[in-house]
């Protein structure tokens, strides 16, 4: 399976490339069109003084009929693209997987197991580096 890079941030509702010991992984997550009128991508609504998306928005709106859709329900339609390469066997290998995050080890994650050898892979939310005293 070969999956589609994106060609410009303004096309995905998540991207991320994340380094593990001996692993890597690229992720992203592509909007889908306005399931009522299907001729735009929902995203976030725009600030009307910056015109920028809101980060913390709790919503997805389409830009050209306004349909608007709860996060958590829109978010959990969508699938996840990730290319990586196991930490464990080294096997690099791409898959598919829905855009839900679990609880693992203390933090969200998408949770994908190694084509090759199984090991549960962990794609975590970004998380602040603990400083050392």
């Amino acid at each position: 399976m070969v999956l589609k890079f994106p060609d410009s941030m303004d096309e995905c509702v998540y991207f991320t490339r994340r380094v593990m010991d001996n692993g890597k992984t690229i992720a992203w997550v592509f909007k889908e069109e306005c399931p009522k009128c299907k001729k735009a991508l929902m995203s976030k609504p725009k600030d009307a003084k910056t015109g920028k998306a809101k980060i913390r928005a709790i919503e997805y709106v389409c830009p050209a009929c306004n349909y608007t859709v709860e996060k958590k329900e829109y978010e959990d339609t969508l699938t996840c693209n990730i290319q990586y390469t196991c930490p464990s066997c080294q096997h690099k290998s791409e898959v598919q997987v829905p855009f839900i995050r679990k609880s693992y080890k203390g933090a969200k994650a998408v949770i994908f197991p190694c084509e090759k050898c199984e090991t549960k892979i962990a794609v975590t939310k970004k998380m602040k580096a603990l400083k050392e005293k």
